[in-house]
């Protein structure tokens, strides 16, 4: 999968508008939203929020710390980072559209100030070796075949001492998965590995692992909730659905279905660069 056909995937062609539509159904301006507001359709990732403050309470991070968010896409656990720990963040993501909206809701909520947003790939940083004193890298590496080259660039702009937090969709167990899911169209473009993999690719790259933790139970118990609320009320204004486009039903579905039968699960991985 090229960059340009990993692009393709996620471009909207009209996504600050559809955000814009969306909080205003919620209620609210761009002058009057907050973090929260937008944390469904900013979590773009399992477990949502709840997910993303599950690996970052972990990390250790505060106001002294400068944090690298490697795709970044909207910017929302770069804002949730600079919102709970007062850190400043720098995100990086390869699709332009996601990176130019990000900034607008930076913008929006007040915290442009300690965040900033570039687009480029993972695999080619445009950072100073050992810029950063943490990481941090969510549903991601389903993207990226190179695995090993993308770890050893996060080594090389992490100081000694830095903490990397990884929560990425992994393989588990065997069987065909079924697609289109949320990060590829088709099997072709989905370049999932297993944890022992991610372990040695990390290790390879001169990372020590601190924890590993699969959270099968808690996908399988966050896409009950979700199944709950879908069945009492109207989809919300805003949500994965605006982000995955006319078959997010089928990408939600297959993605479901993929975890709930043991094929994949989004796993935890804590490194350090020691």
């Amino acid at each position: 999968m090229t960059h340009k056909n990993i692009i393709e995937h996620y471009e909207h062609g009209d996504l600050l508008r559809a955000i814009t539509a969306g909080i205003s159904q919620l209620g609210k301006t761009p002058d009057s939203v907050t973090i929260d507001d937008l944390a469904a359709i900013d979590e773009y990732h399992i477990g949502g929020r709840q997910a993303s403050l599950d690996l970052l309470e972990q990390l250790q991070w505060s106001t002294a710390h400068h944090i690298l968010d490697i795709g970044c896409g909207l910017g929302g656990t770069a804002r949730l980072v600079a919102d709970r720990y007062n850190s400043r963040v720098t995100g990086i993501d390869l699709t332009a559209e996601y990176v130019e909206t990000g900034r607008a809701l930076c913008h929006w909520t007040g915290n442009a100030d300690r965040i900033v947003l570039y687009q480029g790939s993972a695999l080619f940083m445009p950072f100073e070796d050992t810029a950063f004193d943490g990481a941090c890298m969510l549903h991601v590496g389903m993207n990226i075949r190179d695995k090993a080259g993308l770890f050893a660039e996060v080594f090389r702009v992490l100081r000694i001492g830095a903490m990397f937090g990884v929560y990425d969709v992994m393989r588990i167990g065997d069987g065909e998965l079924r697609f289109p899911v949320p990060w590829a169209a088709n099997p072709e473009a989905s370049v999932v590995a297993t944890p022992g993999q991610y372990r040695e690719a990390l290790q390879e790259a001169g990372f020590s692992i601190i924890k590993v933790r699969n959270r099968h139970e808690f996908a399988v118990d966050f896409f009950r909730q979700v199944d709950r609320a879908a069945a009492e009320k109207e989809k919300p204004p805003l949500g994965p659905h605006v982000l995955m486009g006319p078959d997010a039903p089928a990408k939600a579905r297959n993605m479901i279905e993929n975890i709930s039968a043991g094929r994949l699960a989004p796993v935890e991985i804590i490194a350090g660069k020691v």
